[in-house]
């Protein structure tokens, strides 16, 4: 179910539409014009439209994909940063993608996502309450990475259990809000004389840092059946062009 978005004046500017075209959940059937059709068949009809080794391609994105890991990003000003955190994440398998609005408008960069977006489960949303209470239904404990008094080093989180990392505003960090619904917090241990790493980078540490946890634990991929049946149908739509027309047209040829 898509979690619904809370209308502000100046709503429209504070997501970045650019990179993120609303919440995306992916659905237990498919609407082809008036007619629903189960992952499966999706997959089915497509078949001859894909070549082989696209589909092994599918099949092997989908061995490596994981609800474990829930990334989120808050009040990020700059689309170039989210779009790096949001290949990254997909690049490591890591499903579900949270967005979360700041209070000022949104500076669209050059950067994008590279198409990364359209192949996450993407979810936006205007409140970081909301965000936090929907994670926390959902079974994930939530992480902030906020460097403050008492933040663990990251490699002393447990990146094996159900876990939502939170990356916060370039300048000010993670909300007030969204540390008050944390867990725990963590920061990328540093050296140097710099007091904190560039969002992308940091991001891209940890979500490292997660995906090396979980495979020395033996957890890489862990869809269920029912997760990859879909994951898979909806990957089948986003790797053939016009694939809707290209289903009207399946189903219009049934007997």
């Amino acid at each position: 179910m898509r979690p619904t978005l809370r209308a502000t004046p100046d709503a429209r500017t504070r997501l970045p539409t650019r990179v993120v075209k609303g919440g995306r959940t992916l659905p237990d059937r498919f609407l082809v014009g008036d007619v629903e059709l189960p992952p499966p068949e999706i997959c089915r009809r497509l078949t001859p439209y894909l070549s082989p080794e696209r589909a092994a391609r599918i099949e092997r994105v989908l061995d490596g994909r994981t609800y474990g890991i829930a990334t989120v990003v808050e009040g990020l000003a700059n689309s170039g940063n989210v779009s790096a955190v949001m290949r990254t994440a997909e690049g490591f398998g890591f499903q579900r993608f949270d967005l979360v609005a700041g209070e000022a408008p949104f500076k669209h960069s050059r950067r994008t996502a590279q198409g990364a977006d359209k192949w996450l489960d993407v979810r936006g949303w205007y409140e970081p309450a909301d965000c936090a209470d929907a994670l926390r239904k959902e079974g994930y404990r939530i992480v902030a990475a906020h460097l403050a008094e008492g933040a663990r080093a990251s490699w002393d989180i447990d990146f094996t259990r159900r876990t939502a990392i939170v990356f916060g505003n370039e300048m000010r960090g993670v909300s007030p809000v969204m540390l008050s619904a944390a867990d725990d917090l963590c920061v990328v241990p540093i050296d140097g004389f710099v007091q904190s790493f560039n969002i992308s980078v940091a991001a891209a540490m940890l979500l490292y840092q997660a995906r090396m946890s979980r495979e020395r634990a033996g957890l890489g991929g862990d869809l269920t059946d029912d997760e990859r049946g879909r994951m898979r149908a909806e990957f089948y739509r986003r790797s053939v062009r016009n694939c809707d027309l290209l289903l009207a047209q399946s189903l219009a040829n049934d007997p």
